[in-house]
């Protein structure tokens, strides 16, 4: 089913909205990125878009909204890209490595997460947390699934859930956005290691 998106008026947008307004999200995901969230400005929004001042505020209240909108559109993307990849893993490890690896891959192509995100922190707390809550809850949730199937061991999977989000996090910071961009086989070997002994039931 087609997702119904709609104008800063509450409008239902066509093809054509959905796309203008696609548009500034991506012009406001590099603004944003590189001048942060005070430097950044509607202007160079649109400038970046390549649309009219005006039509902003036909998608957008404002600044802080497309801020917002912007945190929701990376995050859902990032989740999609991460469950469509895990969903082809036919056991929980490969089904994690799987998540991991769509997730280097969603980071090193849109680098301003990270940034982004850092961002919210400061600018609309209310979207950080959002943002790791809607990662936190379908992880949790395949992880309960999973140790009912008896998949992985008596593993807490809240906790579970958030220590293994840290660390494709700090892995995708210090590889991806310190880095080439990418992630060298040796650290995915090593995170495969790891996440084998974390959800592994015992022998």
């Amino acid at each position: 089913m087609t997702e119904v998106v709609h104008g800063a008026d509450g409008r239902t947008l066509s093809a054509r909205g959905v796309e203008t307004r696609q548009r500034l999200l991506n012009a406001a995901e590099q603004v944003f990125a590189d001048l942060g969230y005070h430097e950044a400005s509607i202007v160079k929004i649109t400038e970046a878009a390549g649309v009219g001042q005006g039509t902003f505020y036909l998608y957008f209240a404002s600044k802080k909204d497309v801020f917002d909108d912007l945190v929701r559109d990376l995050n859902r993307r990032v989740r999609f890209a991460m469950k469509e990849a895990s969903s082809q893993g036919t056991t929980r490890l490969e089904a994690e490595l799987l998540g991991f690896g769509a997730y280097f891959r969603f980071t090193s192509e849109h680098p301003a997460l990270y940034r982004i995100v850092r961002q919210a922190e400061f600018v609309s707390p209310e979207m950080l947390h959002f943002h790791y809550e809607k990662l936190a809850e379908g992880y949790v949730e395949g992880l309960r699934e999973s140790i009912a199937r008896g998949e992985v061991g008596d593993i807490d999977p809240e906790v579970t859930a958030w220590a293994l989000m840290a660390a494709g996090e700090m892995l995708g910071m210090r590889f991806i956005l310190w880095g080439d961009g990418t992630v060298p086989e040796h650290v995915e070997l090593e995170l495969a290691r790891i996440i084998r002994c974390v959800l592994e039931p015992p022998q």
